[in-house]
């Protein structure tokens, strides 16, 4: 499964530098020099990872970060800032204004791998791996098995993606319209009502005897794999 990454660097050698190194990682590589750009990328296709260069053609790093963050699509999406500004008063700036971590140029390459993977690894765990787990359940996303306290649970290939999709973002709260860009596909002429339908489907085979409901539905906003009541 590759990680889908949006770099947004105007120096086109230190560009193409850190996308060489990340696809021999197996990221897929979105670029663009310029802030316009870079949203509509990310409103194209979502991505796992925004690697944004502070000082870019049009809007700003810290304005794009803040918009980023208010789009539904992106809000969660972790943010790594690349940018010559070492002073501590930018860090904070940055961080502030949504950055989940900051690099100073010149960087390391391999450090800027080490520092992504760490990202990923606390928000995107099926990007980090091949198990999956979220309290009793654990999926096993190369075998395509999913167990629950032990026990071997079938699922249609549907179902899977869906619980796929919620163990790698366990606790957010998705829409039907966000499930079916997910697990679907952009081009999918399926009904949001469809959503409910497999989820259904999933909650009936996931919830042994004895066991919790850890699909959660949250009224007016969609659902999510959670152990709140």
């Amino acid at each position: 499964m590759k990680a889908r990454m949006l770099l947004v660097e105007d120096d086109a050698a230190l560009a193409e530098l850190v996308a060489w190194h990340f696809r021999r990682e197996d990221f897929e590589v979105r670029q663009t020099v310029d802030g316009e750009e870079a949203l509509l990328l990310a409103r194209e296709a979502a991505p796992d990872i925004v690697l944004l260069d502070w000082m870019i053609e049009g809007l700003s790093g810290l304005e794009v970060c803040r918009r980023l963050r208010r789009m539904p699509e992106t809000q969660n999406v972790p943010i790594i800032m690349l940018t010559a500004r070492g002073e501590e008063e930018d860090r904070v700036r940055g961080l502030e204004t949504g950055a989940d971590d900051y690099v100073t140029k010149p960087f390391s390459p391999r450090e800027l791998v080490a520092r992504v993977g760490a990202v990923l690894r606390r928000v995107r765990p099926a990007l980090a791996g091949e198990t999956l787990s979220f309290a009793d359940i654990e999926m096993d996303t190369v075998g395509h098995k999913v167990r629950r306290a032990g026990q071997v649970v079938p699922l249609g290939p549907t179902e899977f993606r869906l619980l796929r999709h919620f163990l790698e973002h366990p606790g957010w709260v998705f829409s039907r319209e966000r499930l079916l860009d997910a697990v679907w596909g952009h081009d999918s002429d399926i009904e949001s009502r469809t959503v409910d339908v497999h989820i259904r489907r999933l909650r009936k085979a996931i919830n042994l005897p004895g066991t919790a409901d850890l699909i959660r539905t949250v009224r007016s906003a969609g659902y999510s794999l959670d152990t709140a009541e």
